[in-house]
């Protein structure tokens, strides 16, 4: 596993921001972006449209991501620790328990 990683990719960097209605308006408007293994650590990511988002290895520590639908995003090897998950959707494929195992303990989400 690699350290969570703060990318110079502008779509990230409004999320750093916080800025989510911007974020979601460029992915809206067919902007890319990268956040595999991404640092979230702390954000307040309420309201982003996480549709078909590739957040793989993405560090999620003590952010707020209450009401993101996660249904259609990969989530494989990410981490919701202390994350404040209140009505979020996962993807089926996700057992609750290993929701459970990282927000508790800190694991990295496995899922087939």
């Amino acid at each position: 596993m690699q350290k969570p990683t703060i990318s110079q990719d502008p779509m990230y960097q409004m999320l750093r921001d916080e800025n989510v209605a911007g974020f979601n308006a460029e992915k809206a408007a067919g902007k890319p972006c990268d956040l595999r293994g991404c640092d979230f650590r702390g954000l307040d990511l309420r309201g982003l449209d996480a549709g078909d988002l590739d957040l793989t290895d993405a560090y999620f520590r003590g952010a707020d991501l209450r009401g993101i639908d996660f249904r259609t995003s990969k989530l494989h090897g990410a981490s919701l620790v202390s994350a404040n998950i209140s009505g979020c959707y996962f993807p089926d494929e996700l057992k609750a328990d290993e929701i459970v195992m990282s927000l508790t303990q800190g694991t990295r989400l496995r899922y087939s």
